[in-house]
């Protein structure tokens, strides 16, 4: 007995050392962090303009190495798409539902009859094999759509800036995405080539009108289209240029417009079917792509559409409608209804200056995400150094961070998982607001002080 009570004592003594150990190193990383912060970051000339928070956090001791202004809220940019990916990997499987039908028969002819499911790869020029389009060709002189989408989102997020309706990188949110929603004008020779080809037909009145078919495409031209309507206009540009591509996002008007798009390709005309008011009336289902095969583009280059689409993807799964509202509400009232700081989280992609949330809430929600999918899944999805939004930065670590950017006028964001060089996994947030330089110092200034927690610890 005696001998036994001492071993014991021996024990706690070690055990007491051992966790005394592991605090007193814990408290040197942060106090290392913290000097590096302050020397390479909140002293730097660029982003002392303006405002900074910041969390470090290491997932297997469960301790914050570091916090600063970490529970404050900021405008996340494209951050904001770290919890659309969140959704879409929670409800949208391993594979996209591409399109719902159903096969009817009525005095012996048969009918498919289809409603759309946000899918933003049809006739994406990234996805080469297209079920869905194979499909409806297939089967295209006895189509009918359904007329009610389920949709019921804006074409445009809230937030966004009106006045960027025309670039490619704000196309109009719909429930059967075709090419993007963008209308793709390449210069051949002297020629252009227009897809969507219906948007260059003559007879397509009343939508679409140009003065594209008498300009002398020798010369250097822009084309512009009118905010509410379809109505292309080619002028000329005196900086010099004659571009070999451009592209401008369409407005969706939703079913006529998408049913004319169709038919112009399929050559025969698809009917319309009156809504049962049964969603899961549409039994059969073609899967399009495997999901992370979106999931990788969306953030690899931060592609604004792909993350808007996947947001309505996920509400139709999992709701039977389209709504980013609905479900935004609902994923923050279950799955993240534990985040430090609920954020105030507008729309799929971050174009919306709505947007508001913490350092600590992402990295809660990137460790959340980790645990639920996998590192390894993440690490195929986020971009590392030197490639994607990453390419000009980190290029001697890749493999060792692999983290989404984010970026708006005066604000940029970086949130993700950092592998040491002594193989400890961090996870980290750091939101930049309102400096009044550009973006390339602030970020130089990240990359410095995130190279060196990488290098030393």
């Amino acid at each position: 007995m005696r001998r036994l009570s001492v071993s014991f004592f021996n024990t706690s003594i070690c055990l007491l050392l051992i966790a005394h150990c592991l605090l007193a190193t814990s408290c040197s990383v942060t106090k290392q962090i913290s000097k590096q912060a302050n020397r390479i970051l909140l002293n730097d000339s660029a982003i002392r303009t303006g405002h900074i928070g910041i969390s470090i956090y290491e997932p297997a001791t469960n301790k914050y190495l570091y916090n600063h202004n970490a529970t404050q809220y900021f405008i996340p940019a494209s951050n904001t798409k770290l919890f659309t990916l969140y959704a879409g990997m929670k409800y949208l499987g391993d594979s996209l539902v591409g399109l719902r039908y159903d096969i009817e028969t009525f005095n012996k002819d048969t009918s498919i009859s289809f409603e759309p499911t946000g899918d933003p790869t049809f006739l994406h020029p990234d996805f080469n094999n297209q079920p869905v389009y194979t499909f409806l060709k297939k089967n295209s002189t006895r189509l009918g759509m359904n007329k009610d989408f389920n949709f019921k989102a804006q074409s445009l997020g809230k937030g966004w800036a009106w006045d960027d309706y025309s670039d490619d990188y704000m196309a109009e949110r719909s429930a059967f995405p075709i090419n993007g929603n963008l209308v793709n004008f390449r210069l051949r020779s002297d020629t252009i080539h227009v897809f969507p080809e219906l948007f260059y037909l003559k007879e397509f009145s009343g939508i679409s009108s140009w003065n594209l078919f008498d300009y002398n495409l020798k010369r250097p031209f822009r084309i512009w289209r009118f905010k509410d309507q379809n109505f292309y206009n080619i002028f000329y540009s005196p900086d010099g240029t004659r571009p070999k591509e451009i592209s401008i996002p369409f407005k969706t008007n939703e079913h006529d417009l998408i049913l004319r798009i169709l038919e112009n390709f399929f050559g025969s005309e698809i009917g319309k079917v009156m809504n049962i008011g049964n969603y899961h009336r549409y039994k059969n289902i073609i899967y399009s792509q495997p999901t992370d095969s979106l999931f990788k583009p969306m953030m690899h280059r931060s592609d604004n559409f792909f993350a808007e689409q996947t947001l309505l993807m996920a509400s139709n799964e999992f709701l039977g409608l389209m709504s980013d509202d609905k479900i935004i509400d609902t994923i923050l009232k279950t799955f993240l209804s534990d985040l430090p700081q609920r954020p105030k989280w507008v729309d799929g992609s971050g174009l919306s200056r709505y947007n508001l949330a913490t350092p600590q809430s992402f990295v809660y929600l990137l460790n959340k995400t980790k645990n639920e999918f996998g590192l390894n899944r993440l690490k195929n999805i986020l971009p590392t150094g030197g490639t994607g939004t990453l390419s000009n930065y980190y290029k001697k670590y890749a493999g060792s961070i692999f983290a989404k950017t984010g970026t708006l006028s005066n604000n940029c964001a970086l949130s993700g998982y950092l592998i040491t060089k002594k193989g400890k996994l961090l996870i980290f947030s750091i939101l930049n607001n309102n400096y009044i330089t550009g973006a390339t110092p602030v970020r130089k200034a990240v990359e410095k002080f995130l190279v060196d927690i990488i290098e030393k610890y």
